[in-house]
């Protein structure tokens, strides 16, 4: 972990400190926030939080890179993977993408559907960042033909009808706002947030309400263990219903969440005792999530475990977990790799692309640390996805 931050700039500073009196504000208004409250608020506070503001987060010039920021070949699998999808749901059949990045995604995964003779009806992005929309629109309207193109439609919440096709998030679940808790004396407590004498933020804990403290019990039960005095982890106990809420009206097709995080077991392990939070700042990883708000992302690692139950509880038919790596090999990763190193123009993008399937599938890069959960809604299982079936670790799980 770097401990050498560059020092923002006066415009940034004065942003964050912007953000923090608001925060502040609530504070004194309120009392303590939970934990889960800062973090909505660091992170999408209108105008203000981290991704509703306008500042460049992906790629070399932001705080992080993203799969689909390394170039096309992660779409092209992802494309691959989920084309017999949209192809069995039909004429009508949607990919809706949850957030979109810089827009890169949708561009190169549209293409190559186009490729494969397998284009939706339409391309819904669910944005909430305005500046992020501004800027996927730029990416797709110029990257696209227009007839393609015209096909994309930004979303302002879920959409509220029947309707059936792809859902594909990734690096989405982990910006989701994370619940605290802690243990003491056999007791659950809840992360807050306080402010000190100086205004600085601090935390302090409180006994956890009826539902944080099902939460716990819940992965207690699970694991078959108590957790230590002291332990200290994330849950998402609103897991469930925000998986209801973005795909209860999909009548059929199929959910992809790509992520990084653990199977159950994994996650709760009794050394990890302060959990999985971590924030990134100018390609800098920090543990501290209560400095630099508005100007830092702050992330906490996927339980999977989690995500099938919820999945199940949805009415989702779980599909396959697989590590990232298992998943892009399973979808073509090596036929798209040989396609785009033969129609490359000089040694130095054949060198890049070798750079690209690196960083996606080594096991110390993004290989094993993402991982990916399919879901399946009214489909035939066997003959839409038989080739990540034998890639399939739900075992782990």
């Amino acid at each position: 972990m770097d401990t050498a931050l560059p020092q923002p700039s006066a415009d940034e500073s004065a942003h964050s400190a912007r953000l923090a009196e608001v925060i502040r504000q609530e504070i004194a208004t309120a009392g303590p926030i939970p934990f889960a409250r800062f973090m909505e608020r660091c992170l999408y506070t209108p105008r203000l939080g981290y991704y509703s503001a306008g500042r460049l987060k992906f790629g070399k010039a932001g705080d992080f890179v993203t799969a689909p920021e390394l170039g096309d070949l992660f779409a092209r699998c992802v494309a691959n993977a989920l084309a017999p999808a949209l192809r069995a749901c039909g004429e009508d059949a949607v990919w809706f993408e949850l957030g979109g990045g810089s827009g890169a995604f949708a561009r190169d995964c549209l293409r190559a559907l186009q490729a494969l003779d397998a284009l939706p009806r339409h391309y819904w992005l669910l944005e909430p960042s305005a500046d992020l929309r501004e800027r996927q629109r730029e990416c797709l309207r110029t990257g696209l033909p227009a007839e393609v193109f015209a096909r994309c439609t930004w979303l302002d919440r879920p959409p509220q009808h029947p309707w059936s096709g792809v859902l594909f998030a990734n690096e989405v679940l982990d910006a989701l706002p994370v619940t605290r808790f802690t243990v003491a004396n056999g007791e659950v407590f809840e992360e807050h947030v306080d402010t000190t004498a100086n205004g600085a933020f601090k935390r302090t804990d409180r006994p956890a309400d009826p539902l944080v403290a099902g939460a716990v019990r819940h992965l207690q039960r699970h694991l078959g263990r108590e957790f230590d005095d002291g332990y200290r982890s994330e849950v998402l106990p609103q897991l469930p219903w925000w998986l209801e809420a973005i795909a209860g009206e999909q009548t059929c097709g199929a959910a992809l969440i790509v992520d990084y995080g653990y199977v159950r077991r994994e996650f709760y392990q009794p050394e990890r005792r302060d959990g999985t939070l971590l924030c990134h700042y100018r390609h800098r990883a920090l543990a501290d999530p209560l400095v630099l708000p508005g100007l830092q992302d702050i992330t906490a690692s996927i339980d999977f475990t989690a995500l099938a139950e919820a999945g199940i509880g949805a009415g989702f038919e779980p599909v396959a977990y697989l590590f990232q790596s298992d998943f892009l090999m399973a979808s073509g990763l090596d036929a798209a790799f040989l396609a785009a190193r033969d129609a490359a123009s000089d040694e130095a993008a054949r060198y890049a692309l070798a750079q690209q399937v690196k960083r996606l599938t080594l096991p110390g890069e993004m290989g094993e640390r993402f991982q990916a959960m399919l879901f399946a809604r009214g489909l035939d299982i066997d003959a839409v996805f038989a080739p990540l079936l034998a890639a399939d670790r739900s075992a782990r799980l």
